[in-house]
């Protein structure tokens, strides 16, 4: 079988062009719309029920847009509508992480998420930023996550560009090249 991220692009391309063409606000709106669906998707017993051959596809969709918490305009109720009668509903999640990176790119924004071993003060985290911002040449949305595994310093992750200074990780070159 074709890979997710194969199988999902063509889907979250349409879905980019369509809320593009749709006007201002759609892309951040039905961006939000498919991560909801995704999440709800990608439960557990939510995916477990759909799973169900029995299940019809206009019965999924209602379950689905049952658990939701927003209303989905048209065209998002049709694209789900397009999953569900494709046997895509699984890629929703990769879907929407696609989508995501369509957004960011017409943006000129990228995802950074910082892993730190101590919290870090906004003032910490702005030096961080402009300092990553310079490197990158793109304006960041930071995300920061405490992770005491790391023992010390920080690992920042932009799209496919992990750059990692944390005491772990010096620590494991430190074993390779010791052991070597």
């Amino acid at each position: 079988m074709a890979e997710l991220s194969t199988i999902a692009r063509p889907y979250a391309d349409a879905l980019f062009s369509a809320a593009s063409a749709a006007g201002e606000g759609a892309r951040e709106s039905w961006g939000a719309l498919v991560n909801e669906l995704a999440s709800v998707a990608a439960h557990p017993q939510v995916a477990e029920v759909v799973a169900d051959p029995n299940l019809d596809a206009a019965r999924t969709f209602d379950l689905l847009t049952g658990l939701m918490k927003s209303s989905l305009p048209v065209p998002v109720a049709n694209f789900l509508r397009t999953l569900i009668d494709n046997g895509r509903l699984a890629t929703l999640p990769e879907v929407a992480r696609q989508y995501r990176r369509l957004k960011n790119e017409a943006e000129g924004v990228a995802d950074c998420l910082i892993e730190t071993a101590f919290a870090m003060n906004d003032a910490q985290v702005s030096e961080l930023l402009g300092l990553l911002t310079k490197k990158f040449g793109l304006r960041l949305k930071p995300e920061v996550k405490v992770d005491p595994a790391l023992i010390g310093g920080v690992r920042v992750t932009v799209g496919d560009h992990v750059l990692d200074t944390s005491v772990k990780t010096q620590l494991a070159r430190m074993q390779a090249a010791l052991t070597a």
